[in-house]
């Protein structure tokens, strides 16, 4: 164990160090925004303060969830930084051509094109931003380009775009989207002039867009070769590592009954039904704003004729679709560690109960005032700058206004309280328990306290420092800390029953956790690649998100390991629909963040994927695949420690379980990965803009596989209804008498 201890110990500072040394290279090099952009003539085209002033505008009307910027957002609308590059580029060389030969570029023979974009490509990649008077210098035809665009996105913004799932009056302010195409215009010239001394644009020339030079940059492609050899590398050392190291859990001594009939449950114990319920109905809630949202997706802004975009639009349901996902699943997990609390310490503390109810009161409110407010910001509801605190901060997984975010983190602190006054007496005893008390409180004080970095950033922060920060929030509270909370807690749920000892169970999870971070942890900066970075956080990113990769290509030990646990006794077949979710877990540890994972995370394929519906399949893998099917694991096993003795409704339970998990792979393998492959292809051979394009999104092939998602999302519906039929008779219905002859209870 000390061994365990010193190498989780070296891996977390270590791998902190690392995060934190690049964080101030992204800093200190991060594309600067200029006070005034001019051009050669004295003309002011943006004035002081409008980039930001944009990017707030952006922001407040949905920002990624209304398309993306840099690859990062939603996916029905444009990536408006690639957009904007193309119609540039093209505009200015329809101009030059013109210009020079009275002709449009398309009617130029080959030889006079090439002159065009040698021209084109010279203007755009020359930095001509000054430091010392913070302005940026463009040609006059840059600022004609710049009015063809804000007359163009003027038009889309304010009468709206079926094909993007834009609504009418998205925005309509002249000044406000004078400001947001000034916006959008930073991001795109960041993409493609050059770094100062350097031959590579701020965004290692990211987004794909020949016209301008913005092909993979050398790194991209060697640190790519490197991150294949690291994952093949760690693949092996692991299998070495794994079969040295890790040890199964004995069964033999598993108890031969249920240790937990006749255990009186405690009143904060009993408090935490109400959080489960809450879990089936934002669930349930999550997936009808799903089906809304992916129908926009054929049909723009109505819902099988319905107008329904003039009072919910896209961007409102998607939002809520994200955030609805993220508030389900954390609420199953942190009603999980309040059931297990007096479970650790074997009493109930002192307004414990008080506390339960407090957190429930303090996650409802943020639950409901941030769904209201992010409605209000996109209506246009909000004055001044309450869309900020209150509204839509525009920034995906963190949507929420600032002050509901705060209120989150005060309520996660919260948490972390209570857990902690369960879990201190437990640790105090010095028992063989002793060793993964710690690894738990630890687990929880990193899902507490890691939330935090999701308040580092202002109304007017940067961009890319927004990124760095938004990512340890999106990856690192999720991927890191929940990944080893939920090995922790699975381990002292198996212990509770007595099927594994608490030593090697803690001896496991220490080496789980230690595994997991060791490529979690750098492996942020892997979604930091094209945001404005310096080529640094692309090398320390390809090569640890390899390493993520690697302890997940053994997680059929783990399965095998429950199914083994669940066999060991009689009477651990009532817990048999608990261990399937448990491998369920398993499975898309492997597949959805393994297997997709990798197939977007090195360099040269998130040049080309990011952005994509490959990053769909990926995140709803990863995401409901992983932590939902964990959660709704970790709900079951508390119902089922609540009521040991009553008999399931196994055939329910089954059909659920196989529908959801069906249903998931049939949305991916049917619709959402044959559109992210052919999107994929567009985006090599022609340029991103035109993988995100609606003249190749609207095709009849893509139509077709985006209705083919109807079938998996039905699946997965219907099993997920009937979980939550299932879930509402165990909280709702009282099990039968024991004479009753009813011998299941749904």
């Amino acid at each position: 164990m000390k061994k365990l201890w010193i190498l989780f110990g070296i891996i977390f500072l270590f791998s902190f160090a690392v995060l934190l040394w690049v964080g101030t290279e992204i800093f200190r090099q991060a594309p600067p925004i200029p006070d005034q952009v001019v051009t050669t003539d004295g003309r002011v085209i943006v004035g002081e303060g409008e980039i930001s002033d944009g990017q707030n505008v952006w922001q407040a009307m949905g920002g990624m969830q209304v398309g993306s910027i840099w690859g990062h957002g939603s996916y029905v609308a444009p990536d408006w930084t690639a957009d904007y590059l193309h119609r540039e580029s093209e505009f200015i060389l329809g101009a030059l051509s013109r210009d020079e030969y009275q002709e449009g570029y398309k009617l130029l023979d080959a030889e006079e094109q090439a002159v065009m974009r040698q021209r084109l490509l010279e203007m755009m990649r020359t930095n001509k931003y000054d430091p010392a008077t913070g302005k940026l210098t463009i040609d006059p035809i840059r600022a004609e380009a710049f009015k063809y665009n804000l007359d163009h996105y003027s038009d889309v913004f304010t009468n709206g775009n079926s094909d993007y799932a834009i609504q009418k009056d998205a925005q309509s302010d002249p000044e406000k989207l004078r400001k947001l195409v000034s916006f959008f215009f930073w991001t795109s010239w960041a993409s493609a002039a050059n770094r100062p001394d350097d031959t590579i644009s701020y965004t290692s020339n990211f987004p794909s867009e020949p016209l301008v030079g913005n092909t993979p940059t050398s790194s991209t492609i060697v640190w790519t070769g490197v991150s294949v050899i690291v994952l093949i590398a760690g693949i092996g050392g692991m299998i070495w590592f794994f079969a040295g190291m890790r040890q199964e859990a004995p069964t033999e001594g598993a108890p031969d009954s249920d240790p937990l009939i006749g255990a009186e449950l405690t009143s904060s114990q009993k408090a935490t039904v109400k959080y489960f319920l809450v879990v089936t109905l934002l669930f349930l809630l999550q997936i009808i704003v799903g089906v809304i949202t992916a129908h926009y997706g054929v049909e723009g802004n109505g819902f099988y004729g319905i107008p329904l975009a003039d009072y919910l639009p896209y961007v409102v349901t998607r939002t809520w679709h994200v955030q609805l996902g993220i508030f389900w699943i954390a609420t199953a997990w942190l009603a999980a560690g309040l059931f297990i609390g007096p479970i650790i310490c074997g009493f109930e503390p002192k307004y414990q109960k008080l506390g339960v109810d407090a957190l429930f009161g303090a996650l409802l409110v943020v639950v409901l005032g941030s769904m209201t407010g992010q409605w209000l910001s996109v209506m246009h509801k909000l004055s001044g700058d309450a869309w900020f605190w209150f509204g839509h901060q525009g920034y995906e997984y963190v949507d929420l206004g600032r002050v509901w975010q705060a209120a989150l983190f005060v309520g996660l602190v919260l948490w972390f309280v209570l857990i902690l006054r369960t879990a201190l007496p437990a640790f105090r005893k010095n028992d063989d328990k002793r060793q993964l008390v710690l690894l738990y409180i630890i687990s929880t004080a990193g899902i507490a306290l890691f939330y935090a970095p999701g308040l580092f950033w202002g109304m007017r922060s940067h961009l890319t420092v927004v990124e760095y920060w938004r990512w340890w929030v999106v990856h690192l509270w999720v991927e890191g800390f929940f990944e080893v909370f939920a090995t922790v807690v699975i381990a002292f749920l198996f212990a509770r029953l007595g099927v594994i000892n608490p030593v090697l169970a803690a001896k496991a999870s220490l080496l789980s956790g230690a595994i997991y971070l060791s490529g979690g942890i750098i492996g942020t900066l892997h979604h930091l690649y094209f945001a404005g970075t310096p080529t640094v956080a692309l090398a320390f990113g390809s090569v640890f998100s390899a390493l993520e990769i690697v302890p997940l290509t053994l997680v059929g030990f783990e399965a095998w390991e429950n199914i083994h646990r669940s066999r060991a006794r009689e009477w651990l077949e009532q817990y048999k629909w608990v261990i399937y979710f448990f491998i369920a877990v398993a499975f898309w540890n492997l597949v959805g963040a393994g297997i997709f994972g990798f197939m977007i995370n090195p360099p040269i394929a998130l040049y080309y994927m990011q952005g994509l519906n490959t990053t769909a399949v990926h995140a709803h893998g990863a995401l409901y695949g992983v932590y939902g099917t964990l959660g709704l694991a970790l709900m079951l096993f508390c119902l089922r420690a609540m009521q040991p003795q009553r008999k399931w409704n196994e055939n329910l339970i089954a059909f659920s379980f196989w529908m959801i998990n069906g249903g998931l792979l049939m949305m991916m393998m049917l619709s959402l990965l044959p559109i992210g492959l052919m999107q994929t292809y567009q985006s090599v051979s022609v340029g991103y803009w035109s993988a995100r394009s609606p003249e190749f999104m609207q095709t009849e092939v893509m139509q077709i596989l985006r209705w083919a998602r109807v079938a998996g999302d039905t699946v997965f519906a219907i099993g997920a209804i009937g979980f939550v039929w299932f879930a509402l008779g165990l909280i709702f219905r009282n099990p039968p008498a024991e004479n009753s002859s009813s011998e299941e209870e749904e």
